[in-house]
């Protein structure tokens, strides 16, 4: 149980870090909306046509009855905008943390010098950086999706399957956003996806407590996106105390205003740690 509330407690230091550091809060915010705008695009469209990919699905029900063949469209066109929804909820997170990569990486780099060093972290272009966030999103990935199809299959063994069988789904659910969450500041100490597995494995109570509330606020889109910022920065804090091997030269960086700058220093523009295009 203490290692459930410490998972709980990361995730409210996170929150509170990004609301004490307002400008890399909105920082943070950009990736999560581009995602949502694509999401709901793609969703948009298959409301749209859903219908038209029903009808070209089912060409066997082109002579039933008009009402039965309405009944079975319908039906079908309900799962199909069902299952993609439920696909946006698992891969929103993998998706935002890919193309908002760069961001989410100067905003743990950030967090990390306030709380007392920070690892450098190898040196990879920019290109290498974002296979290697895709691939370990890939290998999570297929894993969550296998203990999920497994857990539909469950659902349907009555009483089993409507008690026990969503609690494990939220349970699995939130352990794998732990993981994708801390790939940040994972890849940073280059532990590899498979280790970080295992870390987390060991401190499955310390993972439930960090993602199965994030889970519960991410079925909502908009929450989901104004919380993305914090809980990167969450799950960074977790991982400095799973993987202690920053230094920590001359003590925290001293936080004296709301975006996190020192007492007269130049104001930090977050948008400079983001690498460079060439001939800009």
């Amino acid at each position: 149980m203490r290692d459930l509330a410490a998972g709980l407690r990361y995730l409210g230091e996170g929150q509170r870090w990004v609301g004490r550091h307002g400008r890399w809060w909105g920082f943070g915010l950009l990736p999560a909306l581009v995602t949502l705008v694509l999401y709901a695009g793609a969703l948009t469209a298959l409301g749209v046509w859903g219908g038209d990919l029903a009808a070209w699905a089912t060409p066997f029900a082109d002579g039933w009855a008009p009402a039965l063949r309405s009944l079975l469209r319908g039906l079908f066109t309900a799962l199909l905008f069902g299952a993609g929804l439920l696909l946006a909820v698992v891969t929103f997170t993998a998706v935002t943390l890919l193309v908002g990569d760069p961001f989410y990486e100067a905003l743990s780099e950030r967090l990390e010098e306030s709380e007392g060093g920070c690892p450098e972290g190898p040196d990879l272009p920019l290109w290498r950086a974002l296979w290697n966030s895709a691939r370990d999103s890939l290998y999570v990935l297929v894993r969550a999706v296998g203990l999920g199809l497994l857990l539909f299959v469950l659902g349907f063994v009555p009483v089993l399957g409507q008690t026990v069988v969503p609690v494990l789904g939220f349970c699995v659910s939130g352990f794998f956003l732990a993981v994708e969450l801390t790939g940040v500041a994972m890849q940073r100490r280059a532990v590899p996806v498979r280790e970080r597995l295992a870390l987390l494995r060991g401190r499955r109570m310390l993972a439930l407590g960090f993602g199965v509330p994030l889970v519960l606020l991410f079925l909502l889109p908009l929450v989901a996106v104004f919380a993305m910022p914090g809980a990167v920065a969450g799950a960074t804090l977790m991982v400095r105390d799973l993987v202690p091997d920053a230094p920590a030269p001359g003590g925290p960086v001293p936080d004296a205003d709301q975006d996190g700058e020192a007492p007269g220093a130049e104001p930090a523009d977050p948008y400079g740690h983001l690498p460079q295009v060439p001939g800009a």
